[in-house]
Formats: structure tokens, C-alpha cells, sequence
């Protein structure tokens, strides 16, 4: 008798092979659909709930961009990956590793050697590897660990109500308080105007809405769809678009377009002239709808006058030529891990006060900091997995029943990918740890969904002691990174208040007791906590120098010198390519009436920061303090006003000049 097929059944695809190849996709279809109809495990919901608590106290928190944020997003992720290495263990069947996984562990193999043998700033390198590794390891246990519907539908839910959220969050910043931000922080006033939701800048809110549009959208618009999920979706969809316009980014706009656009000429099975007609439709209703918003909004309508006025962006190609000029002087192995803000010094033009901290292009950033081989690592292996997707994402079962892992969510997800990484061409989103584990995230339900991975296996004694063995090394490495983000985050915090000090003008020594005394605290904290960071010696040198303004006597003047250039040597013992860890030993030398050696330090400041103001002011203050060399003191605070014009110190420092009243 002939086996009626059920309905919900996975229909086996076209013959194009043997009998055995034929066989072989079907159960792999069987397995796919019998792992998402599946009874998930008390495991499984730990992982989706560790998980989803990171992402949102990750994004709610200025997307973790701040390294106080990360000791707790530290300790989540180690928490997500000990519990995924504890239930594979426990479990008496376990699917091997997905093949897409092992793909981006070359790229986290190199870039830790590149922090230990390349990178002249490696306790930045070290958080740079970790933010990579971080979005790795999101990807890894969702696309391994979190295969039922259910956890996958909880997941696809929390980006869903953290992108709402930022609509919401947005909107009050654009409505009511132009300058709010969570956890007392203010927004820039170059961005007001815009949304930003829970997130420094808008384009980062853009980036997360890229996310999770098309496939809000595909969700609304599919097939067998019930009138009230249209109702419900297409609401979501709406109030996700209208975040995006409230972010007026133009970068994740056009990226978007350019998604839609090429979606049915990548993804179409059609011919091609209907592929062309599809596309031609979408980039119409694109352009009708760009019109629209920029007519009725005047906000949009100045960015883009402003684009096309300017002939595209004006800091934007600085830092990109300064990248590429790295790239050029070291293009196999890149200048090193988080390098590009300290060496861009040696790039930087006349009058650029801006201060790049990334390329504002994560593919050139990546390629000059890890070079060719770490550019063909990384995101070669995202192509590998593309490729993995679109080669048997005509093998995928069709589950319509099941809104999640349904064909066109998928590629409404796979859209959205499209997009992210489109806008990665002007924007850091993978720098922004909320945003990578959002990518990372989004990524393994496509590839789960396309790709799906081989059947279960009995775990043996050795993949058991296997996965303990990687629940140990994350718990090893949980004592390594925790103390790493705790002494920066109190650097952090303390840098902070040491420049608002820095920017008060008549400000009486006894007011200066307090903040300095506790950022002093916190920076011996830091040192203390993770010696190897450079920039926390500095900022104590800086924080002892500004507390030799609070003493009197020439005694304890010398004694803080002394103190402050000993900080100074520890930083530069860590790195001597950043020229503030230079000013820093200077400025002590100074303290100490050692005008000579500072004068070399100085000398070594300007070397490698040629067009930044700060060594240029120093420089000045340092010769103004010998009236044999006022005016080459004259000269170098002029050039430092032409740098600078608004520079309040340096402006200080000429009124000194003028009245005769020599420097501190």
C-alpha cells in the first residue's frame, strides 16, 4: 500500500542525484523538522534565557560600549557558553558542532596571535579579540544549542521588543528630551534631532531595525498568515519603519534599498527578466517612499541636501584614507589588534579635531588592524557561510505552519543581514557588542533554518570530557577578561572626571581635592587589577601631575614628579607608540625641573602625533618655562591655535605669556 504524506510533512526536493544522495537530503529534511517540533530541554532554556538577559542588559546599556557594561556582559556570555558545554554533557544524544560554526574559529585563532605578537596596544587588542570572539560564540550556541522552536521563537521576540523599545526610547528623545540617554548620560548635540533609543548614535538603533524589518515585514506578508498576525506584524513593521526614519540614517536607508533591491536577483529562482520586473517594482516603491520622507521631513531633507553639498561625507574619507595608508605599510599582517586610533595620529590632517576611535568602515577597519590574512579569515568565512546557505537552502523543508521557519522569514532575515552588513561599509555596528550579538544571533537562525546540521549522535565519554574540557578553559578565561573590564571600566570612569576637571576654568585647589583624590583611587585600583594596561598608568601619571596643583611646597612638587614619572615609565613600557604616555612622562619631568629629559619626551609626543594639538600646547607650556625660549614657546602655542582655535588651555597659556606669568 502506498504511505500517504501528512501535511506538515517535509516534502523531499526535486530529483537532481542519486538514489542515495536523494535519500540522504531527506532525512536531513526529517531531522530539521523533528529538531524544531521538538520538546526543548531545561538546558536549552537556560541558554535562551542567559542569552536573552544579555542582550538586553547589553543594549539597554549604550549597546556595551562603555567597559563597565562589559564586566557583566563578560560574565553572561561565560555563563551562556559554561551552560551550553554543561548540557552537551548531560545530554545522552547531541548533533555535532555545525560545520558553519568551525568557520570563524581561524579568524579568532589569528587575531589572538596578532594581539600577542602585532598589536602595540594589546590590552586594547585583548577587548577587541573578545568583542570578535564574543559574537562567535553567540552564533555558535544558537545555531548548536538553541534548536526547538521555542527558544528560537523567545529569541526572534526579545530583538523584536528591544527594537521596540528603542522605536519608544527614540521617540522621547525626539519629542520630549532631545539630550536624554539611559543612566544619566547626555547625547551629543550633533545628534539631536534623531533617534538614538538606548544607544550613543542613531545609526546604531538604524542598525538594529535593519535587523529585524524584513523579516517583521515577511512575517505580516506571508502565505498562510491569519488576519490577525497580519494585523499584529504589519502594526510591528510600522512603528520599526517609522524608528528608522526617526534615525534619519542615511547609511542604513540606502542600505536597506539596496537590500530590497537585491534580494530577488540573488535569492529568485525565476527567470531573469521576471527577477529584473521584481526588482524594478521594489526600487520604485523604495524611491517613492524616500521622497516622501524626505518631503515631509525637514530634518531629512537637510542630511540629504547636505550629502549631495558636501559630494558625499567630509570626515569620513579622512579616516578612510588614513586606514588605507595603514593597510599600505602593513597590508599581510595589519598594524595590530585596536591599533587604528593611536597610529591614525601619524595621518591626521590639519585642523581634523575629530577623534576616530574606528575607521567608520568595519571592513577597512578590520583590514588595517589584522591585515589581508585576518580581512580573508573573518569575512571570508561569513562568504563560506553564505555560500553554505544558498547551496542547500533548496534542501530546506518548507514549514509554513511555523512562522519562525518559514521560507520567507528566513529570507526576511537574510535580508536583514544583507543590509547590516551592507551599512558596515559607513558604520563600527560589529565594535558594538549589543549590535554583533544581535548579528550573531540573527545569523544562526538563518543558517540553522537553510543549513540545517547532521542528526544526533550518543555522546560518547570523550565528546563528554570534550565539553567539560571547554566549560573549564571558559571559566579559566572568566578570571582573565572579568578583572580586564573591571580595571577599565574604573580607568574609564576616572579619565572621565579627570576631564571635566580639565575643562573647568577657575577652579580653587581645594575644589580639586575631591575628584582628584577619588580618580586617583580608582586608577591605582586599575593598575592594581590589570597591570598590563597602558593607558590606566597614564591617566595615573595625568591625575598625579593635576594633584601637584593641590600641594604647596617644592618638596612634595618633587615627590609628586617622582610619582607621576614612574606611572609614566610603566605606561611606556606597555606601548611607545602613543604619544600621550610620552606627554604624560614629560609633564612629570617637568614637575621635577628635569627641563632637558622632558624636552626629548616632548620631542617624541610630536613625533608621532605631527597635527594634534594636545603635544603642541605641551610642547609650548614646556618652553615657556625658560625665558631663553619664549619664543619658540610663542611659536609653538601659535601653531597649536592654528590646530585648534577654540582650545581653552592653549589660549590660557598665551594670556600667560603676555602678562609676563610664567607656567605652574
Amino acid at each position: 500500500m502506498a504511505r500517504v504524506q501528512r501535511a506538515d510533512e517535509p516534502r523531499a526536493p526535486p530529483s537532481d542525484g542519486s538514489p542515495d544522495r536523494r535519500a540522504s537530503r531527506i532525512r536531513r529534511l526529517n531531522i530539521a523538522a523533528a529538531t524544531t517540533s521538538a520538546r526543548a530541554s531545561v538546558g536549552e532554556w537556560v541558554q535562551t534565557a542567559l542569552l536573552a538577559l544579555n542582550l538586553v542588559w547589553t543594549t539597554l546599556c549604550l549597546g556595551g560600549y562603555r567597559a563597565d557594561t562589559m564586566v557583566i556582559t563578560s560574565g553572561l556570555t561565560g555563563a551562556l557558553l559554561a551552560a551550553h558545554g554543561l548540557t552537551r554533557a548531560c545530554s545522552g544524544q547531541t548533533a555535532p558542532p555545525h560545520v558553519a560554526g568551525w568557520a570563524l574559529v581561524p579568524f579568532l585563532l589569528y587575531a589572538a596571535a596578532n594581539v600577542i605578537w602585532v598589536s602595540p596596544v594589546p590590552w586594547l587588542g585583548w577587548i577587541d579579540w573578545f568583542w570578535w570572539a564574543q559574537m562567535a560564540a553567540v552564533f555558535w550556541v544558537v545555531l548548536d544549542g538553541i534548536r526547538t522552536r521555542g527558544p528560537r521563537q523567545a529569541l526572534f521576540f526579545t530583538l523584536v521588543a528591544l527594537a521596540f523599545s528603542g522605536v519608544a526610547l527614540g521617540c522621547y528623545q525626539r519629542f520630549v528630551s532631545p539630550h536624554w540617554l539611559p543612566f544619566g548620560e547626555t547625547r551629543s548635540p550633533q545628534y539631536q534631532g534623531r533617534a538614538s533609543g538606548s544607544f550613543g548614535i542613531p545609526n546604531s538603533l538604524a542598525a538594529l531595525l535593519l535587523l529585524l524589518l524584513p523579516a517583521v515585514g515577511a512575517i505580516a506578508a506571508r502565505r498562510h498568515a491569519r488576519a490577525t498576525e497580519r494585523v499584529g506584524w504589519g502594526w510591528v513593521g510600522l512603528v520599526l519603519a517609522f524608528g528608522l526614519v526617526l534615525t534619519i540614517s542615511r547609511g542604513a536607508w540606502i542600505a536597506l534599498a539596496l537590500a530590497l533591491t537585491l534580494w530577488p536577483l540573488l535569492a529568485g529562482r525565476s527567470r531573469w527578466p521576471r527577477r529584473l520586473r521584481i526588482a524594478a517594482i521594489i526600487l520604485t516603491g523604495v524611491a517613492a517612499t524616500a521622497a516622501v520622507v524626505i518631503t515631509t521631513s525637514p530634518k531629512a531633507a537637510q542630511r540629504f541636501s547636505q550629502l549631495a553639498r558636501d559630494g558625499g561625507e567630509r570626515s569620513r574619507p579622512v579616516v578612510w584614507r588614513a586606514a588605507w595608508q595603514l593597510f599600505r605599510a602593513a597590508p599581510v599582517l595589519g598594524t595590530g589588534a585596536a591599533s587604528y586610533n593611536l597610529l591614525f595620529e601619524k595621518h591626521r590632517p590639519e585642523g581634523f579635531l575629530v577623534a576616530p576611535q574606528w575607521v567608520h568602515n568595519d571592513y577597512l577597519n578590520t583590514l588595517s588592524d589584522y591585515g589581508a590574512v585576518g580581512a580573508m579569515l573573518c569575512f571570508g568565512a561569513w562568504m563560506l557561510i553564505a555560500g553554505g546557505c544558498a547551496r542547500h537552502s533548496r534542501e530546506s523543508a518548507p514549514r509554513e505552519h511555523d512562522w519562525l521557519d518559514g521560507r520567507l522569514t528566513s529570507m526576511g532575515l537574510a535580508v536583514g543581514l544583507l543590509a547590516f552588513s551592507l551599512q558596515l561599509v559607513v558604520d563600527f555596528h560589529l565594535k558594538i557588542p549589543a549590535l554583533a550579538m544581535a548579528f550573531g544571533t540573527v545569523a544562526a537562525l538563518v543558517v540553522s533554518r537553510l543549513w540545517p546540521g547532521r542528526p544526533p549522535r550518543p555522546t560518547t565519554a570523550l565528546r563528554r570530557s570534550r565539553d567539560l574540557a571547554v566549560v573549564a578553559a571558559v571559566c579559566a578565561m572568566a578570571f582573565v577578561l572579568m578583572p580586564m573590564f573591571r580595571a577599565e571600566g574604573l580607568r574609564d570612569r576616572a579619565r572621565r572626571s579627570i576631564d571635566r576637571l580639565a575643562a573647568t576654568t577657575a577652579v580653587e585647589p581645594d575644589a580639586l581635592r575631591r575628584p582628584l583624590s577619588a580618580a586617583r583611587a580608582d586608577l591605582s585600583l586599575a593598575v592594581a587589577t590589570h597591570p598590563a594596561n597602558g593607558q590606566a598608568w597614564a591617566d595615573l601619571a595625568y591625575a598625579i601631575s593635576l594633584w601637584a596643583h593641590v600641594e604647596n611646597g617644592r618638596d612634595r612638587q618633587l615627590q609628586l614628579g617622582r610619582e607621576a614619572e614612574r606611572a609614566a615609565e610603566q605606561a611606556l613600557s606597555r606601548s611607545t607608540a602613543c604619544p600621550e604616555f610620552w606627554i604624560r612622562r614629560g609633564v612629570a619631568r617637568d614637575l621635577q625641573g628635569d627641563w632637558l629629559q622632558a624636552g626629548n619626551d616632548f620631542a617624541e609626543a610630536l613625533a608621532l602625533a605631527p597635527n594634534h594639538p594636545l603635544p603642541w600646547f605641551h610642547h609650548a607650556d614646556h618652553l615657556s618655562r625658560r625665558s631663553s625660549e619664549r619664543r619658540l614657546a610663542e611659536a609653538a602655542l601659535a601653531f597649536c591655535l592654528r590646530l585648534d582655535p577654540e582650545n581653552a588651555a592653549a589660549l590660557a597659556l598665551r594670556q600667560r605669556l603676555a602678562i609676563g606669568t610664567r607656567a605652574p
